[in-house]
């Protein structure tokens, strides 16, 4: 049987889909499966004319491009390993994962070259992603004299035999978390992990050659990685990256012009599009009547959805959601609204997928189903709720924590397990449902458990509300809320304008608006869940790569 390496994946999507479209911006031809194939022979030559060799380790801090994913696959073609680094890390934080990934080769796009210091001189080479040629103003090293111009074809035709070779079970990628912690961590993932997390995620949701990705969310992170890069070239589809952030301004012609099939989100990405454009349309006049009545809400929400459709081009027929839990009543809109959704569930030590489900499939709150090759059960249940740890066992668990044994040690069990620190519980029809995170629980001094991602979702609800967080403080619930202060400033306005013998300030509005969240969210939760306080968090909350809250900053 054949091994499960990136180097085979490349080969055989080449002999199987040569002439198909891989790589590309959104408005451009791009490349490829035989294109990309070359380019990837090609830049392997050039790393391993210079010295590079299997076992080495190579990082990528750059935006969204086909050429991260030449360098990317290059570097595994020739049995490095691959360090992709998130591009929302600070400048000490790049240098740290640098250092400590032991680099010696770092590929770096225009824009984040500020965030590089000249100074590292463990790196051999720094290469500009955009041409693959050295940058001398960072490379601690002179341009050599040879192997840096693009090689012959006819050279690259014969390479395949010049490299080493390496087994499924070699290190391919350690990729550098940015948890809600605040702890980052190396996690070490071999080519099997990758590659059978893309078979077992080819039971859930099928790829096929016609189906068109559009990439959102940033390729150094698992799931963009392994779900929304590695699988779709598995199976012979083509990638389309924006040149740019997904604002509305770059989003909404790429669209037009992809026509997408699937795409990958966050919660955030469809919550904000919920709150903006779905919600403000129902909340006015007739609107805002007939939506209070479940049938004609239903009816409403059907018609916003073909309209949402129309807007991701048409054709989408798969949105993958991931990375944290879903608000409950966007995920009431998707389901009456028909639109073609799916919550996935993971981490990057598992490849990332754990569980996961198609449109077809998918179930209220539920994060679906562990697919074929991989097993998920509970421990330390509780017998009242029946709700425990998540632990996972399967060919894409990690290797470890680089450089890190005992940290590796404590996310096992002693029967080799892998702990995910997730709450949950499982029906009869071994459906998983997430509750939250173990270190977020709150035990009350009743003995009540509370997780606060459910209440967060209640306080999110609400109209003038973008994100919040929810903690205990000396035995009290609090909430600290980021408010929509535009929407803020338009109500105190009307206030002023319509009073006529009070004095009002905005700093006044803002306590009684807080206060009327508070008893409005209290009026929704059991009286062990109602908060005590609500304060006030007026810049935006700082959050991970993607788009959760870093908690540890505000608790």
């Amino acid at each position: 049987m054949e091994e499960l390496t990136i180097r085979n994946l490349i080969t055989n999507s080449r002999n199987n889909f040569g002439e198909r479209k891989a790589l590309s911006f959104s408005d451009s031809e791009g490349l490829s499966y035989n294109q990309l194939h070359s380019g990837v022979l090609n830049l392997a030559l050039k790393l391993h004319n210079l010295g590079i060799k299997k076992g080495d380790k190579v990082a990528i801090l750059s935006v969204n491009s086909p050429n991260w994913g030449v360098s990317y696959l290059a570097t595994a073609y020739l049995g490095a390993i691959t360090v992709p680094i998130l591009n929302d890390f600070s400048k000490k934080e790049i240098g740290n994962i640098l250092e400590h990934s032991e680099a010696k080769v770092l590929f770096v796009s225009e824009s984040l070259k500020p965030k590089i210091d000249n100074k590292y001189l463990f790196l051999k080479y720094v290469f500009d992603i955009d041409s693959f040629s050295i940058d001398k103003s960072i490379s601690p090293l002179s341009e050599p004299e040879s192997g840096i111009e693009r090689i012959p074809d006819s050279i690259v035709a014969h390479a395949e035999g010049q490299f080493d070779s390496y087994s499924e079970d070699d290190l391919a990628t350690i990729i550098y978390t940015s948890g809600t912690t605040g702890s980052s961590k190396g996690v070490m993932l071999t080519h099997k992990n990758l590659i059978s997390n893309i078979n077992s995620t080819f039971h859930l949701q099928k790829v096929v050659p016609q189906d068109r990705f559009l990439s959102l969310l940033p390729l150094p992170h698992s799931y963009e990685c392994t779900v929304g890069f590695l699988m779709p070239l598995q199976y012979g589809a083509s990638i389309n990256y924006l040149h740019g952030l997904p604002t509305p301004g770059i989003l909404l012609p790429a669209l037009e012009k992809v026509k997408p099939t699937i795409m990958l989100s966050v919660p955030l990405i469809i919550e904000k599009i919920y709150k903006s454009k779905i919600l403000p349309a129902f909340s006015k006049g007739i609107a805002k009547k007939l939506y209070s009545f479940p049938l004609t809400r239903i009816l409403l929400n059907r018609l916003a959805g073909r309209k949402l459709i129309k807007t991701f081009g048409g054709k989408l027929h798969f949105f993958g959601i991931g990375g944290a839990l879903l608000d409950p009543a966007v995920e009431r809109f998707l389901i009456e609204a028909k639109f073609p959704y799916a919550i996935g569930y993971g981490l990057t030590e598992t490849s990332p997928l754990l569980a996961g489900a198609s449109p077809r499939t998918v179930k209220y709150r539920s994060t679906g189903f562990s697919p074929p090759g991989q097993q998920l059960k509970l421990i330390n249940v509780n017998p009242k709720t029946g709700e425990g740890e998540v632990v996972a066992r399967g060919d894409n668990i990690m290797k470890g924590y680089f450089k890190d044994e005992e940290k590796t040690r404590e996310c096992f069990t002693d029967d080799g397990w892998f702990r995910t620190g997730d709450l949950g519980f499982m029906n009869k029809k071994n459906r998983l449902y997430i509750r939250g995170r173990l270190k977020n629980i709150i035990v009350r001094a009743t003995g009540e458990n509370i997780y606060p991602e459910a209440i967060e979702s209640v306080i999110n609800n609400h109209k003038l509300v973008l994100e919040s967080i929810v903690y205990e403080l000396k035995g009290k619930l609090v909430a600290k809320v980021h408010l929509d202060y535009e929407e803020i400033e338009r109500m105190f306005k009307n206030l002023v304008e319509t009073a006529s013998d009070m004095q009002h300030d905005m700093q006044t509005h803002v306590r009684n608006v807080l206060e009327e969240i508070r008893v409005r969210v209290n009026s929704e939760l059991s009286s062990f869940s109602r908060l005590a306080l609500i304060v006030e968090q007026s810049d935006p909350f700082q959050k991970t790569p993607t788009f959760k809250i870093k908690r540890y900053l505000y608790i």
